[in-house]
């Protein structure tokens, strides 16, 4: 899958128009979600969960790199510790044909989490982590609604989340 970045380094997945999934078998799908849980994994360590030899390990790895299965690796945070308590999810309607603008826009905005572009009654729902109601109304109010496209927002606040 291709992944474009954009000017903070944040990575955008999409996928090229008529690109059908990489065909996965039963043991990439068991690296894949090994590696889901601990990224960290040594490729022997990896090997012995999934039940095959380092060899194996090494040329499916490389593989579900290679076709970008696997497109990076990642340290998961505790967002409260870095200070970021105030969560909230943000939907976003736009004015047709703005959506590339918006969206690159929206990518570059500090505390701007995650944008996805979305089928609803909205056109994009985006992700933001702040320090406090204070903070969140400012990227809100002052950021998002400013970028040009932007017709209108609606604010979710997130009161806990977890995740596989």
């Amino acid at each position: 899958m291709p992944t474009d970045r954009s000017s903070d380094g944040a990575s955008r997945v999409g996928r090229e128009p008529g690109q059908v999934a990489a065909p996965l078998d039963e043991t990439d799908h068991a690296i894949v979600a090994e590696l889901r849980r601990d990224g960290r994994l040594s490729v022997r360590a990896l090997a012995e969960r999934v039940h095959i030899s380092r060899a194996t390990a090494y040329s499916r790895l490389e593989r579900l790199h290679r076709e970008r299965v696997i497109t990076g690796y990642a340290a998961q945070v505790d967002a409260d510790k870095l200070g970021l308590a105030t969560a909230a999810y943000v939907s976003v309607s736009i004015e047709q044909g703005a959506w590339r603008e918006v969206l690159e826009a929206l990518e570059v905005l500090p505390r701007v989490e995650k944008v996805a572009l979305v089928g609803a009654e909205f056109d994009m729902l985006v992700e933001v982590r702040a320090r406090d109601n204070h903070e969140l109304r400012d990227v809100v109010l002052g950021r998002i609604q400013a970028v040009a496209g932007v017709r209108a927002t609606r604010t979710w606040l997130i009161f806990d989340e977890w995740e596989r």
